[in-house]
């Protein structure tokens, strides 16, 4: 029986992958956008030439109403959600001085709680059938930690806590909680590094190179799926080996 997943960010970069290869294991994939309505539909036609189910849902993240609205919307056009791939989130590099109450407060809206607000709105459909999973998208600077990006690896990092404390509290109902914590991905996020900017971080990855998008939906497919069912409470490291 076809499994459904819903994954937010999914118009661009590790979304974009991950609604690729989750319509590729036979998944039928709800591609949220925010914004980038062309790029979303570019994915879902994409998806439906070769086979897959896929459905555009708009809706903003930190905005818990738009949050039920898309779960409730594909729920409608599916059935029961099987996983949800928390994958949207925003940057911002600045020096820690100077980043703003409003960015950080922007950071905290998006990444942490556009997390909390989308697995709220699965989980009553979750705990009633007592299965499901949910994947959330760290990184390696909610780790380690990053100079300049104070605000975004506190995001990340809180994001990481709040995966193992919900997986804690959702385990006695067989729902798994995971996060992947991507190294550095060709992304837009990091389209704007120098050639020798991305150098320098190629050379602090063990395997010597920059990571793919693809590399990391593969992680969240696995994590989402039954060959993960007794995995839970953890952040998968998907990094090439990056020393931070």
């Amino acid at each position: 029986m076809p499994q459904n997943v819903l994954i937010t960010g999914a118009s661009r970069g590790i979304g974009r992958a991950a609604a690729f290869a989750f319509a590729r294991a036979a998944w039928r994939v709800g591609v949220n956008y925010h914004t980038n309505r062309d790029a979303a539909y570019e994915v879902v036609e994409a998806i439906e030439d070769f086979g897959g189910f896929a459905t555009a849902l708009e809706g903003d993240v930190a905005n818990p109403a738009d949050c039920a609205a898309m779960v409730e919307a594909l729920q409608d056009a599916y059935g029961p959600l099987d996983a949800l791939i928390n994958n949207a989130g925003i940057s911002y590099v600045g020096l820690f001085d100077q980043t703003a109450p409003a960015d950080w407060q922007r950071l905290l809206d998006v990444n942490l709680l556009g997390a909390r607000n989308m697995s709220a709105a699965v989980l009553p459909a979750m705990l009633s059938r007592k299965r499901g999973s949910i994947v959330n998208t760290a990184s390696i600077w909610g780790l380690n930690g990053s100079s300049c990006e104070v605000a975004y690896s506190a995001s990340k990092a809180a994001l990481i806590g709040m995966t193992q404390a919900l997986a804690q509290e959702l385990g006695p109902s067989g729902i798994r909680v995971n996060c992947v914590a991507p190294g550095v991905i060709q992304t837009d996020m990091n389209a704007a590094l120098s050639p020798a900017e991305l150098a320098d971080l190629a050379e602090r990855t063990a395997l010597c190179r920059i990571g793919r998008p693809e590399e990391v939906a593969e992680a969240m497919v696995f994590l989402a799926g039954e060959k993960a069912g007794f995995i839970t409470g953890q952040t998968l490291r998907v990094d090439g080996g990056f020393i931070g």
